[in-house]
């Protein structure tokens, strides 16, 4: 399983560039997972449904199934968020896994960043960044594409992590 990071300030279209590479890959016949780390309290679950109320309960975990999905939900309770290593672990098998929101993990990334944000780039600092997506021109020796080249940047991820 390859596994490969997406790094950038919040707003910078991380998750839209994503969003329009795991169909390209997919069609490749590619089996793509995903991580996505929140700096933010979430929940996928309802206040008032079956597995909220069970949760809410004392349950350490709920798995909840259905003919078209399942989903287990742990709660942390005083446990600590678990390392990018220990989540990677409980993913299913897969030729790709990505991961966005771990910008200061040690693992190979396409940094995504905005002009119009004002913040400042992350891979001068960062040599786990092996490439950049940008809408703007960046002064680097990484390889750098347009935000806007799917295929591109498809490509690049493809060959860098040997599945092609």
């Amino acid at each position: 399983m390859k596994v490969f990071g997406f790094a950038g300030w919040s707003g910078s279209g991380k998750t839209t560039l994503i969003e329009q590479l795991i169909p390209r890959f997919v069609k490749r016949g590619i089996k793509v997972s995903m991580i996505k780390h929140a700096h933010h309290s979430f929940d996928v679950d309802k206040p008032g449904k079956d597995s909220y109320r069970h949760r809410e309960a004392g349950c350490s975990e709920v798995m909840v199934v259905s003919d078209r999905r399942w989903v287990i939900m742990h709660e942390l309770r005083d446990e600590s968020e678990p390392t990018l290593e220990e989540q990677i672990k409980k993913v299913s098998p897969c030729d790709l896994l990505l991961v966005e929101g771990h910008k200061h993990h040690p693992l190979p990334k396409l940094e995504v960043w905005r002009k119009e944000n004002g913040k400042p780039l992350l891979h001068p600092s960062d040599a786990h960044i092996v490439a950049i997506a940008s809408d703007a021109p960046v002064d680097t020796r990484l390889p750098r594409f347009d935000l806007d080249d799917h295929k591109s940047i498809e490509d690049f991820i493809v060959s860098y992590n040997g599945l092609q």
